[in-house]
């Protein structure tokens, strides 16, 4: 598209003219470099450790596609069935949908830098900041909803500061079908689209607010979200059930001192610095006037996500936006003064940033004897082994079963996590089918009426599953073979007699939950 200046690149009418927007910096192949390596990196690990809880929920998710459930749209289910239905059971297939996009989120954040005028050199340096962030390997390495999510944000906030820089509202049309699409995913990039309202509204241009290719841009994204949102809306909006048992603590990553916590090591701890420096210097730089509501986004986004106690890397990839600009306040101060000494931290600490990635981040490390530091730095990482062990547990419970027992038992599961990876393993070991009210799991069918022998995994608290049946009793613990201190390792495994109501009573009001 074609890059005029017009008075977009300047504040509104009535304020004082601002310095020339920097021109965009050169072109280089040096991104494409770093984004094929963290690809390759990424596909080469893919099978290593084993399945997320995630991803066993949405491969059971892809078998009951809808336009939404209860956490999510409809997008990472539907990949999710798709690498199922073309090689079952390969976790690298299932994967490389990630691992392409950790790809371009690396080259996006290269061309972010650019947009803000960065040279070569300093691109290169936001490519390799970028592939080796938290925010981009961590979901890189899993099918998940955040990956899709990192991908959209980027796409969107490249289409905004191109639309600042040039001019031309046109570009507004991709950033609305990016958020449109990502909200096939899940409801987040809203929270962008309120983000980037609320900074035009604050520093301006608002004149785009009334131009009609961003009010069309606007639109697309309305009408892409359409089916997802009915969705929600024909459910009585169980989204919010969700959003509330998070931000009552109900899941990982939640809290508004972890939110507020997480900001400074989402990225990296070392590189905090960096992506601090680039919202200084989008809100006061004056060269960079045209972005300042680039930095209030984030501000009013994070400001958001604290408020309603949401997960704190709802917002993330707006940090590697102003890392993108960061990346060029940096090099500038490492050129000034002692340039050698201050040259020297910096690589000091991007390669303590590479390397703790490395075995924080990735599964690098054995996974029987993976340290206690890596799944406290990283929960996800814990979630990623042992389910082929935990299926054995259930099993050796079932066995042991009398016979005339073991052919009517059914199994209950406290989360889809569980009931996943019973889906995934139990056939082989002989297990019945195992249900979970947790989350959209709660739609994928109960038990009989008349189930009244069920093997209950994931309740640690025996005294809600004795409100249901006479007759509670420990037949086991889980015991995933190696010592990792995860959300299943060690709990125990009751098996549940004397139904004390049909499950057509007690299934909807007290066994389904969200978190």
């Amino acid at each position: 598209m074609a890059e005029p200046v017009t008075d977009l690149d300047r504040p509104d009418a009535g304020a004082s003219a601002a310095p020339t927007t920097p021109p965009p910096g050169p072109r280089t192949a040096a991104p494409w470099l770093v984004g094929g390596a963290v690809t390759a990196v990424l596909l080469l690990l893919a099978g290593r450790y084993g399945y997320h809880r995630d991803e066993l929920y949405f491969l059971l998710c892809g078998r009951h596609l809808d336009w939404g459930y209860v956490d999510q749209g409809p997008l990472v289910p539907a990949l999710a069935r798709l690498a199922d239905t073309v090689a079952p059971g390969n976790l690298v297939l299932l994967r490389t949908p990630s691992a392409l996009i950790a790809g371009a989120s690396v080259l996006l954040v290269a061309a972010l830098a650019r947009e803000f005028g960065a040279g070569r050199g300093v691109q290169l340096a936001a490519a390799v900041l970028a592939a080796a962030s938290g925010i981009v390997l961590a979901p890189g390495h899993l099918l998940s909803t955040t990956t899709v999510d990192v991908l959209v944000w980027l796409v969107a906030a490249w289409c905004a500061v191109r639309l600042l820089r040039t001019g031309d509202t046109r570009w507004a049309l991709v950033l609305g079908l990016a958020l449109g699409v990502g909200m096939l995913n899940k409801l987040l990039p809203a929270l962008l689209g309120v983000g980037l309202l609320a900074g035009v509204l604050i520093a301006g241009p608002r004149r785009l607010l009334r131009d009609r290719w961003v009010l069309a841009g606007a639109g697309i994204a309305v009408l892409l979200a359409v089916p997802n949102v009915a969705w929600q809306v024909a459910h009585g909006f169980p989204q919010l059930v969700v959003a509330s048992s998070i931000a009552g603590g109900g899941s990982s990553y939640s809290g508004r001192v972890d939110a507020i916590l997480l900001q400074l090591a989402i990225i990296s701890p070392f590189a905090a610095p960096v992506w601090v420096a680039g919202l200084v210097a989008l809100l006061r730089r004056p060269a960079w006037a045209a972005y300042r509501a680039i930095g209030w986004a984030w501000l009013v986004a994070f400001a958001i996500v604290v408020l309603a106690g949401g997960k704190g890397y709802y917002d993330a990839p707006l940090l590697l936006v102003l890392a993108a600009a960061g990346a060029i306040v940096t090099a500038d101060w490492a050129r000034r003064g002692a340039a050698r000494v201050r040259q020297a931290l910096l690589a000091t600490a991007a390669a303590l940033m590479v390397a703790s990635s490395a075995v924080l981040l990735l599964p690098t490390l054995p996974a029987d004897g993976l340290p206690g530091i890596v799944v406290d730095a990283n929960y996800d990482a814990g979630e990623t082994i042992g389910w082929p062990a935990f299926a054995d547990s259930v099993a050796a419970v079932h066995r042991g079963l009398p016979p005339e027992e073991r052919a009517r038992a059914v199994v209950l599961t406290g989360n889809y996590g569980e009931a996943g990876a019973l889906a995934r393993y139990g056939p082989a070991r002989g297990l019945p089918r195992a249900y979970s009210g947790h989350n959209s799991m709660a739609s994928f069918g109960r038990p009989a009426d008349d189930a009244d022998l069920v093997i209950a995994v994931g309740w640690d608290r025996p005294d809600r599953l004795r409100a249901w049946f006479t007759e509670v009793t420990e037949a086991g613990r889980v015991d995933q073979r190696v010592d990792v201190d995860n959300d299943e390792n060690g709990e125990p495994i009751f098996v549940c007699r004397g139904l004390r109501r049909p499950w057509s009573q007690i299934w909807d009001s007290e066994v389904t939950h969200a978190s």
